[in-house]
């Protein structure tokens, strides 16, 4: 039910009756139950993809998947100091604007699971078909418009989508505006790197389709290689199918911690005492739970999915454009 009045959950802050959060009895998988074991309150998010279990003095998360089993992180208290030694950044919506290309994909292959090529999503279905993993955004669409359907069916159409779009897009006659970098993004890029800040890019997207699109995007701003910019890069891998070899990231991606995690503490070297001096950059509701979930500040950037997935209580800020959050940097 909506939250009628504010609710603190610890580590997280206060929780109102704006936030787009819910309140619940117990926990989706029935392991919490509020007045059982400790339990004070639970809420979840308005996509309903996290519930937070707090126990008076500290919180628990759990992340829901519609492919595999939930998982319980603990929630970590979020502080910023400055100066910063990391920032981390999303790929799609927040360096690139890629989602509708992304969300007419999926639309496709479930026009190809269907039999319709005149299928078209609806607009309650956009907080669940971004931000999340390819099987996640596909198995939504299954047990929506085509229960039956295998989610293998479903990632086969997508893959066949993909490729055959990447390729002309990478041969000049792709898609119109696919791929389009962010207002502001380069000047943004370049004072932190005058400011000796390293940069993480960080994406719930499989490789063979994030990595084009940072390419393009780079190309667009005259930027040279994002390989010799960018201190770290971290996808979801290689997908895993018939006849190859695939890699871990279909199952523990956004909201899950661990790309956000892999990328500061593997590929630039900054441990997990030191996540004060670290923020994440995040456009979708997946994305800032994942930043947060992984301990460090959290900044939404509009323009994205987060007050419609009902996650705008995770952002420790919630900024319009990237002059906004250069400000926080800097502290001014």
């Amino acid at each position: 039910m909506s939250l009628l009045k504010i609710v603190h959950i610890p580590d997280l802050g206060d929780i109102g009756s704006d936030s787009g959060f819910e309140t619940l009895d117990a926990t989706s998988d029935g392991r919490y139950s509020v007045g059982k074991s400790g339990v004070a309150d639970i809420v979840t998010t308005g996509d309903k993809k996290v519930e937070f279990v707090s126990f008076g003095t500290h919180t628990l998360a759990c992340v829901k998947s519609s492919v595999a089993f939930p998982v319980y992180y603990p929630v970590y208290p979020v502080i910023l100091k400055r100066p910063l030694k990391a920032v981390l950044m999303d790929l799609d919506g927040t360096t690139v604007r890629s989602e509708e290309f992304w969300i007419w994909i999926i639309q496709m292959s479930v026009a190809s699971l269907l039999g319709n090529p005149k299928f078209e999503f609806e607009e309650a279905d956009m907080p669940f078909v971004s931000g999340h993993s390819v099987s996640e955004h596909l198995q939504y669409c299954i047990d929506k418009y085509c229960p039956g359907k295998s989610l293998e069916e479903a990632r086969n159409y997508y893959f066949e989508h993909t490729h055959r779009e990447m390729d002309e897009i990478m041969q000049g006659r792709g898609r119109d505006g696919a791929f389009t970098p962010a207002e502001g993004v380069k000047d943004f890029l370049r004072e932190l790197k005058g400011m000796g800040i390293k940069i993480g890019l960080v994406t719930s997207g499989l490789y063979e389709k994030a990595y084009p699109e940072i390419v393009s995007a780079f190309k667009t701003l005259d930027m040279g290689d994002p390989k010799d910019f960018y201190d770290a890069i971290i996808s979801a891998g290689f997908p895993l199918r018939k006849g190859s070899v695939g890699t871990l990231g279909e199952l523990s991606p956004k909201p899950h911690p661990w790309l956000y995690s892999e990328t500061c503490v593997v590929g630039l070297g900054i441990g997990f005492s030191e996540r004060d001096r670290v923020l994440g950059i995040e456009d979708s509701g997946a994305g800032v739970c994942s930043v947060r979930l992984a301990g460090y500040t959290t900044i939404g950037i509009a323009g994205g999915n987060i007050i419609e997935s009902g996650t705008r209580a995770v952002c420790n800020y919630f900024e319009r454009d990237f002059a906004d959050i250069m400000k926080i940097i800097k502290g001014v």
